[in-house]
């Protein structure tokens, strides 16, 4: 029987998380680079691929097959049969490869546990340029996501770089209004020497500003 919730091989996300990722829902973390995006959502699909599923991974920043093998160690050859990596080169692409990832869900041979997008505005910065027309797309790309997790009751993890909001005198995630609207649990990495604080700015049923504090290991992060 599934459980509305996926670990995502850190307890001191999933704590943070009510449980881990909800199903059927897009969480993003955002933060700064280097902050931790990456190795976060590849220890999600390294626990979901042990779990015995299958993960659609679209990066588009140049997946690590370095970090990969760093955080599953002996069984990387085993464990990457099941990823399947799509890796985007301008920001129409991922449009089709989120569209494309459709047939892997359906047909998959095992089924799909997770889908994650790392990172979803990386293209989408070349964009901005088109103004309206630049929201438009990542907000169509973003409802796409959505409807997936819905129609496969998996989830969906994306992460997302950040800017300076002059208005409210913050760091924010790109994106605007609609993608921080389409995300159910969002969460802010933020980076002090070695240590990296995970706090929690969005979610459903949990306490806005509840965090946790970690360091980036070779095989992942540790809880500090």
């Amino acid at each position: 029987m599934k459980t509305d919730r996926v670990g995502t091989g850190s307890q001191g996300l999933d704590d943070l998380l009510g449980g881990g990722l909800e199903r059927r829902a897009i969480t993003q973390i955002y933060g700064e680079p280097a902050s931790g995006k990456s190795t976060l959502c590849l220890m999600a699909a390294v626990a979901c691929l042990r779990a015995g599923n299958s993960v659609v991974y679209i990066d588009t920043e140049g997946f690590s097959v370095e970090r990969f093998t760093q955080i599953t160690g002996e069984n990387a050859g085993a464990l990457a049969d099941r990823l399947y990596l799509f890796e985007p080169l301008d920001f129409a692409q991922q449009g089709t490869m989120i569209a494309d990832s459709e047939g892997l869900l359906k047909n998959g041979h095992a089924p799909v546990g997770l889908l994650v997008m790392d990172s979803a505005t990386a293209l989408y910065r070349t964009e901005l340029d088109l103004g309206r027309e630049a929201i438009r797309k990542l907000s169509h790309h973003m409802i796409k996501l959505l409807g997936l997790a819905k129609k496969y009751d998996i989830p969906v993890l994306i992460t997302n770089q950040i800017y300076m909001d002059v208005e409210r005198e913050r760091v924010a995630g790109l994106g605007g209004t609609a993608l921080e609207h389409l995300s159910k649990a969002i969460i802010r990495l933020e980076k002090k020497d070695s240590v990296r604080r995970a706090m929690l700015r969005k979610h459903r049923s949990r306490p806005e500003g509840l965090s946790f504090d970690f360091v980036i290991t070779e095989d992942g992060i540790r809880t500090v």
